[in-house]
């Protein structure tokens, strides 16, 4: 292997903010922040947005629809059409 090209791999604490959940985790992952975590050390640091343990897939928990169906609301528009000639 060549020298000096491969990315430094080391621990990272990953923390996802809609369910304030951290993982140390190791990553080759570049970031400039860093973050005590609650052993006392101090790691890089990367915030997520959504991760298992805030998507609904992995959490079973549904999100709530905007509004009715498409079906529903095609429905609802040209039911009015339905048995006219």
């Amino acid at each position: 292997m060549k020298p000096d090209i491969h990315p430094a791999y080391r621990p990272v604490l990953f923390h996802d903010v809609g369910a304030d959940a951290f993982w140390l985790i190791g990553s080759t992952v570049d970031t400039d922040k860093t973050f005590a975590h609650s052993d006392g050390h101090t790691y890089p640091y990367v915030a997520l947005d959504v991760s298992s343990a805030s998507h609904p897939v992995y959490t079973g928990k549904e999100r709530k629809a905007k509004s009715e169906g498409r079906v529903a609301g095609f429905n609802k528009r040209f039911s009015g059409f339905v048995g006219k000639p």
